[in-house]
């Protein structure tokens, strides 16, 4: 069952008065709601906006999410080159169609789906450190010779925009425990980690095993066979 009309009425009103204390001076707004079917099931969009950094951010909810405990939700940072192109080098676009398939068969669920190009690099600043990489270097490296952490991402607008739709605590799918403390700092109980672990190929499997190695996260790829998806 979806989000009824009542229920999307009832958190836009709610989230024009909401308070921003524990975060001051920041502010995310939920602008609407609408019904969204794909080709991976029923979704219902909800748009947001805030004055961090001035940039629109989704929430793709499957289910009535208002009130619940323990909802699966996916936190998904935009890749162009993968979501859009398909790129190899990364396990992006494998991460975003497997959770979007996993959630449209629960009750409930969501997928936030933030700006944060590059993890939090930008496009132009990624395809800069893909340059660097080509010459040898891993992500990590490439991202410190430009001048950047290993991963700028920030979970403060994620945890809003999971308040402002009522859920009261979440089951992470996930395989970077940095997420699951990034949403406990801004105050969202995380009940559980639900591993999310792509194929490797031979494009990624660098990128993958830096991740592990440099990044934490937690990827068992030694126990993968290599598969190229055209």
């Amino acid at each position: 069952m979806a989000l009824s009309q009542l229920e999307i009425e009832q958190l836009i009103e709610r989230d024009k008065t909401h308070s921003c204390d524990a975060a001051p001076g920041t502010c995310v707004h939920l602008a609407g709601i609408a019904s969204l079917p794909s080709r991976f099931g029923d979704f219902q969009a909800a748009a947001f906006y805030n004055n961090i950094d001035d940039k629109e951010h989704a929430a793709f909810i499957h289910g009535d999410i208002c009130g619940s405990e323990a909802v699966p939700v996916r936190i998904h940072s935009e890749c162009l080159t993968g979501d859009a192109i398909g790129s190899l080098r990364c396990d992006c676009r494998d991460q975003l169609e497997s959770a979007l398939k996993h959630i449209a068969g629960l009750p409930c669920g969501i997928m936030l789906y933030l700006r944060q190009e590059g993890r939090g690099i930008g496009l132009t600043n990624k395809i800069r450190a893909y340059g660097l990489q080509d010459q040898g270097f891993d992500t990590v490296e490439a991202n410190h010779a430009l001048g950047f952490p290993d991963d700028s991402r920030d979970y403060m607008v994620a945890a809003h925009m999971l308040k402002a739709l009522d859920v009261k605590s979440v089951r992470l799918m996930t395989n970077n425990p940095k997420k699951i403390a990034g949403l406990e700092a801004n105050g969202i109980v995380v009940r559980e980690r639900i591993p999310h672990v792509m194929i490797a190929n031979e494009f990624n499997r660098d990128y993958l095993e830096t991740k592990a190695a440099k990044s934490g996260h937690l990827l068992e790829l030694d126990e993968q066979s290599e598969s190229i998806v055209a």
